[in-house]
């Protein structure tokens, strides 16, 4: 005989749970209690020396911390897991953390996308985020005048520079739709080019002989003498070279490939100017090196992302075309129960220029930052970090056993330490990494070049110093040597 469940007369109703989630009173509390620990983690990042930069946990061992054993009933106990988040990230805000090319944000930045996530209000329809299309407007204009372009340049914020050399080459598509039904397109690309140009290329269908691949100089940037060349041999094997993909800077070493020689060829050709400055179009905000993109506001688009060089969290990039036409030109879809006129007639409604149907508002950041601290604050921080990369440079040439990849040109780094007697410098350097990672007191990365594997510092925390650089060295050559005794 089946007994009967018991009856919980306590058990709150569906409705009074959802009610105690929205609680406003509740909302503060956590909060309140949130910023006071994040406060609290940023105080430790820059000042305490003993808080490692990476807690090093191995991937199981930390998949086995985060169970799916999710309660029927929770208990609200938000702070203390947040902090757990805290206590086992990658500490962005510490001096010590040269790895990738994510900065730790403005702490104010943050508070903007607490804002943006609370309203949850997209720019894909100005009726469901009006504010976002007029300061996204702003943002890309000034995106726009301070890369050099005229007042007939638009674009789009897209969530990462990913999506937005897609969004860019779209475009590029579309303008040359004629060409790519006669034969197969592809595109003029470094060997130095981010690994989303290649993505984007097989998302558009072209596959990977959609780029036509050129090898980079002795410095890592694009030859613009050999595009010729490589544009022969394209068509030689059955493709139609459509466009060129230029870095500014590229990610491996930092490289500024050749604009101005670049650009000539493009217009010489009629092909698309494509640059990639996710990293390096902040250089524009530096008196002491824009010229490092001297040519850029001859590019048809270009993508420059905000959450890099501009101190903010991820995601905002920002597309920009020459033409702010040409930002329509990929996604002129028909979707009545969103739009009601042309794109053009209506720039408001930001789903017209962009893959993403969905749209953070995260224009409200860059708006806000360039607004409450103004644009010196940025230019400034660029030539600082710039600036200490040729500091670190010199460093490492004065280091034995140091040897740089080439000289920087923004405020990537990449070395390598071979001591006296060394094996393999490939798996030296990688070794080295790893202990850098165990140890935790430094955060670096690592990229194969054709002179083999580097180890790869990214000078973006704006409290690093060279007594930490120097740290880093010393903690190289500990490392390296005691690899080299244990055979």
């Amino acid at each position: 005989m089946d007994h009967p469940k018991p009856q919980h007369d306590d058990a709150p109703t569906p409705e009074t749970v959802l009610r105690r989630a929205f609680d406003p009173e509740l909302f503060r509390t956590l909060g309140h209690r949130l910023i006071d620990q994040l406060a609290s983690h940023l105080d430790c990042a820059l000042h305490d020396s003993r808080m490692p930069v990476l807690p090093w946990v191995d991937p199981e061992v930390m998949a086995n911390t985060w169970p799916p054993d999710f309660p029927e009933r929770g208990n609200e106990n938000l702070n203390a897991l947040l902090g757990r988040v805290l206590d086992a990230a990658n500490h962005l805000h510490h001096p010590a953390y040269m790895g990738h090319q994510v900065p730790g944000p403005l702490p104010a930045a943050a508070l903007c996308d607490l804002v943006a996530s609370f309203l949850n209000n997209s720019t894909t329809v100005y009726e469901m985020g009006a504010s976002g299309a007029g300061m996204e407007r702003s943002v890309v204009r000034w995106m726009a005048a301070t890369l050099g372009f005229g007042p007939q340049a638009g674009g789009v914020l897209t969530s990462g520079g990913s999506v937005g050399n897609l969004t860019g080459l779209l475009a590029a598509r579309e303008l040359h739709a004629a060409k790519c039904r006669r034969k197969p397109p592809a595109l003029l690309v470094s060997d130095q080019a981010h690994y989303s140009i290649l993505r984007a290329v097989r998302v558009m269908g072209w596959g990977a002989a959609g780029v036509e691949t050129v090898p980079s100089d002795p410095r890592y940037r694009l030859p613009a003498e050999a595009l010729e060349e490589h544009q022969h041999r394209a068509e030689a094997r059955g493709r139609t070279i459509i466009g060129v993909v230029a870095s500014a800077c590229s990610t491996a070493t930092g490289a500024y490939d050749p604009l101005p020689a670049i650009a000539d060829f493009c217009e010489a050709k009629g092909l698309w100017l494509h640059v990639d400055a996710a990293h390096g179009g902040a250089a524009s905000l530096s008196d002491k090196y824009r010229h490092l993109i001297d040519g850029i506001q001859r590019a048809d688009s270009v993508v420059w992302d905000a959450h890099k060089m501009l101190l903010m969290p991820a995601l905002v990039s920002g597309v920009i075309y020459k033409r702010g036409q040409d930002a329509y030109r990929a996604f002129e879809d028909e979707a009545s129960y969103l739009y009601e006129r042309t794109p053009e007639e209506e720039w408001y409604n930001y789903g017209h220029r962009t893959i993403e149907c969905t749209k953070p508002m995260n224009c409200i950041k860059a708006y806000a930052m360039l607004h409450c601290y103004g644009t010196r604050l940025f230019g400034d921080y660029v030539t600082a970090t710039y600036d200490l990369a040729r500091r670190f440079a010199a460093m490492l040439r004065e280091a034995p056993g140091f040897h740089s990849a080439t000289a920087p040109e923004s405020n990537i780094v990449c070395f390598r330490y071979i001591p006296d007697g060394a094996g393999d410098l490939d798996l030296l350097q990688a070794a080295i990494r790893r202990r850098l990672l165990a140890d935790g007191n430094h955060y670096i990365v690592q990229t194969h070049l054709p002179a083999g594997l580097h180890l790869r510092t990214t000078l973006i925390n704006p409290f690093t110093r060279e007594n930490h650089l120097a740290a880093l060295i010393g903690a190289v050559r500990e490392a390296g040597d005691a690899i080299q005794r244990q055979g």
